[in-house]
């Protein structure tokens, strides 16, 4: 199998790399990588808190303290900031180790279209169970 980087025959250095370097986009994604990192201690801190508090506590209970809005907002900005990250994070890993492109892409935009739905499905059941 032929991989773009591979050294064949008469091109120069520049046009094997072409394709290779930046999309222009690596610091963004770098940087929302690390702003949902930091999102997600407060969050996941505040998530670990509430299970541990409603600990026994039956679907009544949970159903009355996810009916507050400071804790429907939290879970919902939660669950945004989880799939992203993992969305972000996934994304990186494809890049660098499915090296064959038709099979990155698919893999790429099916695990977006996949953890977005499970974002949705999240936060609809969050809503359902709040309102």
């Amino acid at each position: 199998m032929h991989m773009k980087w591979e050294d064949k025959g008469l091109k120069s250095p520049l046009a094997r790399a072409r394709g290779l370097g930046s999309a222009r986009d690596g610091v963004h994604h770098w940087l929302m990588q690390r702003i949902t990192a930091m999102a997600n201690i407060p969050l996941m801190i505040w998530l670990i808190y509430s299970v541990v508090d409603l600990g026994g506590a039956g679907y009544a209970e949970v159903s009355f303290w996810l009916s507050q809005p400071l804790n429907a907002i939290l879970m919902i900005l939660a669950v945004l900031s989880v799939f992203y990250h993992a969305a972000l994070g996934s994304q990186v890993i494809a890049e660098d180790y499915i090296h064959h492109e038709g099979l990155k892409i698919l893999k790429v935009i099916g695990m977006k279209l996949t953890l977005t739905a499970l974002a949705v499905a999240c936060i609809f059941s969050i809503l359902k169970v709040a309102l």
